[in-house]
């Protein structure tokens, strides 16, 4: 691996107290580009002494946004591999060799944690139901959706920039979106370290949005994957109101049909907009 082909993107809001560090621990690696978003501490002053590139946002706008700025500079460079990864000093650099090795057979390589290195027990109960529920969105078994330790070729995280909103969905969309458009992805085990200071990311708020954005993704690619469900439940309730209300009142109620007719609608609706989303 040429070293001029690699950049490393950490975005960092507020993260003073471990960003020379982690800058010095993966220098040698490749550039390190450091998106300082709209940090009210020292993040910006130190990142550009310690011999990143620093690109600073006015203000706070959020990781994705942060990455997304990152990417459209890496484009503009020329690199050919990027790199993400946090502020925080979780993560290994000694990883990065292996992720780049991996890099050369794989669109993108995600580091998939150990649950001992999850943030908490409700954390890893957490990511559990966002990787069973994307596994089953693309049909593939995905080890860690929320890791944002990854490597990926620029020219293939390029296709999706545009579909990252603001907030921490970034992991989440470019997986399912690289998974479903065809690009191949592998997971390599990594141990991270606890993180010094506050994790940005709060489970009551951020992770509906997270079900939401997996949600999103699947109705952009494979819609009937989320209708089919609901249309079968709605199906199985109308047969389960049928069967009681015919054995206590002997005959068949309003109910009964608006909830088959109902399923029948939703199963029309999903394969309408499967044939939209091919």
């Amino acid at each position: 691996m040429v070293r001029r082909e690699l950049v490393i993107i950490i975005p960092a809001f507020n993260e003073e107290s471990t960003i020379q560090s982690v800058i010095s621990s993966v220098l040698e690696f490749g550039h390190v580009l450091i998106i300082d978003d709209g940090s009210t501490d020292k993040t910006a002053t130190k990142a550009s002494i310690s011999g990143a590139i620093v690109h600073s946002l006015k203000k706070n706008l959020g990781y994705d946004n942060a990455l997304n700025t990152g990417f459209r500079i890496a484009a503009s460079e020329g690199f050919k591999y990027i790199i993400t990864m946090d502020a925080d000093g979780q993560h290994s650099p000694a990883d990065i060799a292996r992720f780049l090795t991996e890099c050369e057979r794989f669109d993108m390589v995600v580091g998939a944690r150990s649950s001992a290195s999850q943030a908490g027990w409700h954390r890893s109960i957490a990511n559990k139901i966002y990787n069973a529920f994307a596994s089953y969105v693309t049909g593939r078994q995905i080890e860690d959706l929320t890791s944002g330790y990854r490597a990926m070729r620029r020219s293939v995280a390029l296709h999706f920039v545009g579909l990252l909103p603001n907030g921490f969905s970034y992991p989440t969309t470019i997986t399912l979106c690289m998974l479903r458009a065809g690009f191949s992805v592998v997971y390599i085990p990594i141990e991270t370290a606890k993180r010094v200071g506050k994790s940005k990311i709060r489970i009551l708020s951020d992770g509906p949005k997270f079900l939401l954005v997996i949600m999103k993704i699947c109705m952009l690619f494979e819609p009937l994957k989320i209708f089919l469900p609901v249309s079968v439940y709605l199906f199985l309730m109308g047969i389960g109101y049928y069967g009681y209300t015919f054995v206590t009142q002997h005959r068949f109620t309003n109910m009964s049909m608006l909830l088959f007719t109902t399923s029948v609608m939703v199963f029309m609706m999903g394969l309408i907009a499967e044939q939209v989303a091919l």
